[in-house]
């Protein structure tokens, strides 16, 4: 089975920022996003990954590589002009050729494995898994309708939704899904859409089923979002990197990176405050820190607020 993963899209939602670096890219707790997705995949046994860039091709290569460094065998196609996710599937079918692949959205942070689903699309025979989740509201996505243990219906964000089952962006395909391509037409808002792609599956007879996911689930796509995923893979308070040497006070969300040296010579001495990132080569005492730092050598007695390289 391979992976394929699609970061064509401009982060438009997260700009100013995405127009220096793209959206898979974006570290979110001191990694970068892209990476929740690479884990996910190598949980599921798979090592051939095909990411689908777009105008961020040049910067995703440089910084990704050929997968080595995240134990990965990594391809790239280009989307050049991005219509939609079924249009993007398509460009990786020479890579994909006759195996089965696992479809991951590059902006989607899960934290349950999501192993399970690819064993049970396996033992069931099926053209596609969809990976679906309950949720409040789910007019804003994709949604499923199950009878029977199978998907008879889909419907790309509903007004009246009909299941509160939401799509819930990672998707496992057979390759019949490269049969239904070619025919697959633009939807009322000119995109070729994936659960359109999989209407058609249902249609033609072939076993689609749902996957139930009930762990937590993020689209980072969005500045709120990202913000909460942060707060959430961060747990209640901190993460703090093995290396580090933190004496200390942490308040909230604090990010502590590798080799960073807290010191104080009373615990109040150095306060850490929420949302804080602090990369440091060098030396902390008596400081005051709401941002980011970055920078190298000592800091003492300083108050930084914002961010310092």
């Amino acid at each position: 089975m391979k992976g394929v993963i699609l970061a064509a899209g401009k982060g438009s939602r997260l700009y100013p920022v995405t127009k220096v670096i793209p959206k898979p890219l974006l570290p979110i707790a001191n990694k970068p996003t892209l990476e929740y997705a690479f884990d996910q995949l190598k949980g599921c046994g798979i090592n051939e990954v095909c990411v689908v860039v777009g105008e961020n091709e040049g910067v995703m290569r440089d910084a990704l590589g050929d997968g080595s460094q995240f134990g990965l065998s990594l391809s790239y196609v280009r989307q050049n002009d991005p219509k939609g996710l079924a249009h993007a599937v398509g460009f990786a079918k020479e890579f994909v050729g006759g195996d089965d692949f696992v479809l991951y959205l590059g902006d989607a942070i899960y934290d349950q494995p999501l192993a399970p689903f690819v064993v049970q699309f396996q033992n069931s025979g099926a053209a596609n898994l969809n990976l679906v989740k309950e949720v409040e509201d789910p007019r804003r996505f994709g949604v499923a309708n199950v009878e029977n243990g199978r998907i008879v219906k889909l419907v790309e964000k509903p007004a009246e939704p009909e299941s509160n089952l939401a799509m819930a962006g990672m998707y496992v395909f057979g390759p019949q899904i490269w049969d239904v391509l070619p025919d697959l037409q633009p939807s009322g808002r000119g995109e070729y859409e994936i659960t359109d792609a999989i209407q058609m599956l249902v249609d033609r007879g072939e076993v689609v089923v749902p996957g139930v996911y009930e762990g937590s689930w993020f689209d980072t796509g969005t500045l709120d979002s990202f913000l909460a995923t942060t707060q959430f893979l961060t747990g209640s308070g901190q993460l703090v990197d093995e290396s580090a040497e933190v004496d200390a006070e942490l308040v909230g969300c604090v990010v502590i990176g590798p080799g960073v040296r807290v010191r104080a010579k009373r615990i109040e001495d150095s306060v850490i405050l929420a949302d804080a990132v602090v990369e440091v080569d060098g030396e902390i005492s008596g400081s005051l820190i709401a941002g980011e730092v970055t920078r190298s050598g000592d800091l003492s007695d300083v108050i930084l607020h914002g961010s310092m390289e």
